[in-house]
């Protein structure tokens, strides 16, 4: 189980979008994920009629290492680390370490 998944709402802990939030857009393996609006590049795209692509320079969204983020506490309104919890039901949930509530509520 992953400690930070798509959809999920993220702040960028170090590096030049250090600040930032967004959300998972996708996780492209284990250790590197997309965040929407951080690590922008410009990107120059060469046009593709088959595909129906217009060339030009386009803004991209790159792959950042999962260390440098951690995942938005609404509570608190800062990042916070991710724990497990086993319920009494047997699953497992993630739970943020500062005040113990539930991520997926």
């Amino acid at each position: 189980m992953e400690k930070i998944r798509k959809g999920d709402d993220v702040i960028v802990t170090a590096g030049k979008d250090k600040g930032k939030r967004g959300t998972v857009l996708r996780i492209v393996d284990a250790r590197h994920l997309v965040v929407e609006g951080v690590n922008r590049v410009k990107k120059h795209q060469r046009p593709n009629p088959v595909k129906g692509q217009t060339g030009g320079i386009v803004d991209k969204d790159m792959p950042i290492d999962v260390s440098n983020v951690a995942l938005y506490n609404p509570q608190t309104k800062q990042a916070d680390r991710v724990g497990f919890k086993q319920m009494e039901d047997g699953r497992k949930v993630r739970v943020f370490k500062s005040n113990g509530e539930m991520v997926d509520a």
